[in-house]
């Protein structure tokens, strides 16, 4: 049979997405999910998404890693399947949809390219040394580092994702340099094993992260660039708790498709 497929991209981070309420397509099968997702055997993309009716909600969000496996919360997923569902008329200008992680909250610019995406609240950052681990969806490591364009993500994100800590569980790691007027972050991502051109969970706990380092509070808006473009992060946060979080940024159309399955 055909499937009908489209392609979608939030700052580099790219998705194939599947209309799933009418369709019925079984994909609890990581062989199935990880040849679509290849490069250069497939469609390619570091993640699959389908969009299912949910009772309740306006759509439900089932995203797998390009690995086949099932996922935690994907930001820029996120926002991809939101502009993806304003395309098909599933939304107009707001949404309330579920994830993996729970009920999000969204909303959609006028000409459908501009995506805010609320992101759960996160009251616990703990210690690695000097670095920091949180989870805003999806567990991530966050490092401050200096020179960062020059660094090998591949390698160095290998390093921390595979130590005796984090190999079990995996975890996603994040590189931080701060520019003063904007964060720079590259990041190496667990399920897709390699570094991706952002990352929403990411680039969210790198701003938390870096509110806790500054001893910032108050109402927060943090600009950060990614290898794939510009992102923004807003919240709150009072010493203690990060809430009305905000992952904003662009999600686009690439193309559309069918592929034999």
């Amino acid at each position: 049979m055909k499937m009908k497929f489209y392609k979608y991209q939030g700052a580099g981070n790219d998705f194939v997405i599947v209309d799933n309420r009418k369709e019925g397509i079984n994909h609890h099968n990581p062989a199935f999910i990880a040849k679509i997702c290849d490069r250069r055997f497939g469609v390619g993309g570091d993640g699959m998404m389908f969009l299912q009716d949910k009772p309740g909600y306006d759509f439900e969000m089932v995203y797998y890693n390009s690995d086949g496996q099932p996922s935690s919360m994907c930001g820029n997923g996120g926002r991809c399947i939101v502009a993806f569902a304003h395309d098909l008329g599933v939304i107009q200008g707001e949404t309330n949809f579920l994830a993996v992680d729970g009920e999000h909250y969204a909303k959609i610019s006028d000409s459908g390219t501009w995506v805010s995406l609320q992101m759960i609240d996160v009251d616990v950052i703990k210690n690695d040394g000097e670095d920091y681990v949180l989870n805003t969806g999806s567990p991530h490591y966050v490092h401050l580092t200096s020179g960062l364009n020059q660094q090998n993500m591949f390698e160095e994100g290998r390093k921390i994702r595979y130590n005796d800590v984090y190999r079990e569980e995996g975890i996603n790691v994040n590189f931080v340099e701060d520019k003063g007027n904007y964060l720079f972050v590259r990041t190496y991502e667990r399920g897709v094993e390699d570094e991706t051109y952002a990352c929403g969970t990411g680039v969210t706990a790198v701003a938390l992260a870096m509110a806790k380092h500054r001893q910032t509070i108050g109402t927060i808006s943090t600009p950060i660039k990614v290898l794939g473009g510009d992102l923004n992060i807003r919240f709150d946060y009072d010493g203690k708790r990060f809430y009305n979080i905000y992952l904003e940024g662009p999600a686009k159309k690439v193309f559309e498709g069918n592929i034999n399955v």
